[in-house]
């Protein structure tokens, strides 16, 4: 087990946590109280996605991650280069509805 502190709080971050998972589909959803990020992993000729996780966010956690993840896509491009998207990549939508996705 890892410990660290951040902020004056100390994180724990058991071994197997500290693993990962790969992922390369998350699929959002929200209600009025909370976000629900579902983090899966698609593989090539397996019809079904599996989950690895899920995390469970107020909004303005959402929020907060939205704009942390920004600063750090920012700092990663002008250290590494631009992350380019391809244009023509699938969207999934397993719920049937477009509420957004990563």
């Amino acid at each position: 087990m890892t410990e660290t502190k951040k902020n004056g709080i100390e994180i724990q971050l058991d071994e197997q946590v500290g693993q990962g998972n790969y992922c390369n589909l998350a699929i959002i959803a929200h209600s009025a109280s909370e976000f629900i990020i579902d983090f899966a992993t698609v593989l090539p000729g397996l019809p079904k996605a599996r989950v690895k996780s899920r995390v469970i966010l107020t909004p303005e956690h959402a929020k907060r991650l939205l704009i942390s993840l920004q600063e750090n896509i920012t700092r990663y491009e002008s250290n590494v280069g631009k992350i380019n998207i391809p244009s023509k990549q699938p969207v999934i939508d397993p719920f049937g509805h477009n509420k957004g996705n990563a």
